[in-house]
């Protein structure tokens, strides 16, 4: 008898909602950063095990809009929570409870969603006792179906919650492959992994506004008959000013930024990666419907 279950993994920024994607897929499906507002949009993620398929999608961190493009973003979590089997709420149990979660969590009420609780980051906590403050402090908001303390760094946790995923689990089939781990296509997870290496290496004021696109994608052998793939990207910013801070002083920022963007797409498409970015401006876009919508943000 074949099972499956939609998961929903919402929260704030920053609270560890890709890396949790990551770890329980087992693949570096969702860019990851301490940039806030890394996830733009719905990232699904596909797990099976045995009967059961796991359907899991990554959401952007819950904010104020103040722009187009977030605008896109807050009405993607809007929607991500609306009908799927269970939600993840990711918090951080470093941070006070914000407005943006409040708000969150006051839109699961009414609905038919099981909530659990994942309380992310324990092991910066001093104690127990800090744990389960901050436990009573959400727990007083809502009724969740159930509360699990977590560490998606140490791995400690996860398996709470892949139980509690599996006992709720109906009986349907599987909507996608056994083996596919994702619904991405590889332009954008490749593009992803890209804008990822720029979030890490460029400053606070940058990454906003930067997308990236694959504008050319091949296969071909080198003379000894190794396998290369070929791709060529475009880093776009919003200013001029950021165009130079992306290239960098003699283009060592954009070497940077390529280098480290090769070896994970190396790692993940398991072929050697020859790797070229260009960086062009196009002012103001996260305002333009018209490049959201290029950009696949829409």
């Amino acid at each position: 008898m074949t099972k499956n279950i939609f998961v929903t993994i919402a929260g704030r920024a920053n609270a560890g909602k890709s890396s949790l994607l990551n770890a329980l897929v087992g693949e570096k499906i969702a860019a990851v950063s301490d940039k806030p507002q890394t996830t733009r949009t719905k990232i699904t993620g596909v797990l099976t095990k045995g009967e059961t398929q796991f359907v899991f999608m990554d959401t952007p961190g819950m904010h104020k809009a103040k722009n187009k493009l977030s605008e896109h973003m807050v009405n993607t979590v809007n929607e991500t929570i609306t009908g799927v089997d269970m939600i993840i709420l990711m918090c951080d149990c470093t941070k006070k409870i914000s407005d943006n979660e409040k708000s969150l969590i006051a839109s699961f009420k009414g609905g038919k969603s099981k909530v659990i609780l994942a309380l992310n980051k324990i092991d910066l906590l001093d104690n127990k006792e800090d744990v389960i403050a901050k436990l009573a402090e959400y727990s007083a908001l809502y009724d969740f179906a159930e509360v699990v303390p977590i560490s998606v760094v140490q791995n400690d946790g996860l398996d709470i919650i892949m139980d509690i995923l599996e006992k709720n689990a109906a009986e349907g089939p599987h909507f996608f492959p056994d083996d596919k781990f994702t619904d991405q296509p590889e332009k954008v997870i490749m593009a992803e992994i890209i804008r990822e290496k720029a979030l890490r290496n460029l400053n606070d004021e940058v990454p906003h506004g930067v997308a990236v696109t694959i504008e050319q994608l091949g296969e071909r052998e080198d003379r000894s008959g190794e396998a290369i793939l070929d791709i060529t990207a475009t880093i776009f910013c919003e200013r001029e000013s950021h165009k130079g801070i992306i290239i960098g002083k003699g283009g060592s920022m954009l070497r940077k930024i390529g280098q480290d963007a090769r070896a994970d797409l190396e790692d993940f498409f398991q072929i050697k990666v020859n790797l070229q970015c260009w960086v062009k401006v196009k002012e103001g876009w996260r305002n333009r419907e018209g490049m959201i919508k290029n950009f696949g943000l829409s």
